[in-house]
């Protein structure tokens, strides 16, 4: 009983420290959404340009299968506010067969006017696949000014306008734009939507806000000129990596340049995950976060609000103060989330109909992500596209040729 005291008092101090450090996380949240909003306040109050001012476009999209709602993605490229002769699309696929193809001939014969074009890529020049397609896809892009983004990516009718925009500022490297995830049926898919909304999106802008800007790409949307892709090597120089994203992000933003977040929101349809889809995708994007940028992940561990509040309640036998803890924790992780949710990605479904059991299940989220995060230590192997494989400084290895190489 004389051990078990002093365990349970530094249980209590260690917890009660993590609920503080949270709280501290959640008002840093607080005004990385803030400074956002009234960023993208001055990006919608500035004049249109007109037709004439804006450039011309090639978009590039590689594709692997067939994403969920994948013929309605690829139509909102299509139905933009913008010149028809000022915008490419290009998709590439590895191989004839990808049954992507198929949609890609539907999408060229309903929208004739516009320059879609169909690359296979043949070529292996990397472990990552999507960008050793987009080396291959981009020697048909026509365009100074390129537009990156996945497959399953939907956007608005000005997204193209509202990109272009802003990188039409000379110190501006790269735009990129935040995205609402557009849950399937199943438990684990709106796991995954809660989180992109109420984790993700508050961590991306409070590392704006902290950072005074951003200094990475999400996959979303990469738009940037060509001659700054050739400055940092290409796609070619990112063939290994798998945050290509970020790194491309990175590496602009080493050249001087601004990483502009557009007040464009885009929409990602998510595939109806079952739990074990639905962490194993975690599981890959946390330790692609943690070999991205490896000290703040590790700061992650003082943003479990809620799991920190649980555990110093407990320790400390219910005491009153340790009940104010949880309620401010509550409330902070609350007002985090609609503010990402609804006054940012404008997601009218987070506080809806379904309000309550969108707020089960993110308390449900928040109790799992201190054992995702934790997981996402014990090892280096990730589960991607079907394959497995080592990562290491951002690199990849095919986890079967490393277990060759070792026989």
């Amino acid at each position: 009983m004389l051990l078990m005291a002093p365990l349970t008092t530094v249980v209590e101090a260690v917890a009660a420290l993590g609920t503080v450090g949270s709280l501290f996380f959640y008002f840093l949240s607080t005004l990385g959404l803030s400074s956002f909003l009234r960023a993208r306040q001055k990006q919608l109050q500035q004049p249109p340009f007109s037709e004439s001012q804006l450039p011309a476009v090639s978009i590039l999209k590689p594709l692997k299968g067939v994403d969920p709602e994948a013929w309605e993605s690829f139509c909102s490229h299509c139905e933009q506010e913008y010149p028809e002769f000022k915008l490419q699309l290009i998709f590439g696929v590895s191989d004839l067969r990808d049954p992507a193809v198929e949609v890609v001939r539907r999408l060229q014969a309903k929208y004739p006017k516009i320059a879609i074009e169909l690359i296979v890529c043949d070529r292996v020049l990397g472990t990552n696949i999507k960008v050793s397609n987009l080396a291959q896809m981009l020697t048909a892009a026509k365009h100074e000014y390129l537009v990156v983004n996945d497959g399953d990516i939907r956007v608005p009718p000005d997204y193209l306008r509202q990109v272009m925009t802003a990188l039409a500022d000379a110190s501006v490297g790269m735009v990129t734009c935040l995205y609402r995830g557009v849950a399937g049926p199943t438990l684990g898919s709106r796991l995954e939507a809660l989180g992109i909304s109420t984790d993700f999106i508050p961590g991306v802008l409070s590392a704006r806000f902290l950072e005074n800007g951003l200094h990475f790409g999400l996959g979303s949307t990469l738009a940037f000129r060509r001659r700054d892709l050739e400055a940092i090597g290409g796609f070619e120089a990112l063939v290994d990596y798998l945050a290509d994203d970020y790194e491309i992000g990175r590496r602009i933003a080493g050249l001087g340049k601004r990483i502009e977040v557009s007040s464009a929101i885009v929409n990602t349809v998510l595939p109806a995950y079952t739990l074990r889809q639905f962490f194993n995708h975690q599981l890959r994007w946390s330790r692609t976060i943690r070999d991205a940028r490896r000290w703040g992940y590790a700061g992650l561990l003082f943003t479990f609000g809620l799991p920190w509040a649980l555990v110093t309640v407990i320790a400390a036998h219910g005491a009153a103060w340790a009940w104010g803890l949880l309620a401010a924790a509550f409330v902070s992780r609350f007002a985090v989330a609609f503010g990402a949710a609804v006054l940012v990605l404008q997601d009218e479904h987070f506080f809806g109909r379904h309000f309550f059991r969108n707020a089960a299940l993110l308390i449900l989220r928040d109790l799992m992500a201190p054992f995702v995060w934790a997981a996402s230590f014990m090892g280096n192997r990730i589960q991607w596209r079907g394959d497995v494989f080592i990562l290491k400084n951002g690199r990849l290895t095919s986890a079967r040729g490393s277990a060759d190489s070792k026989k």
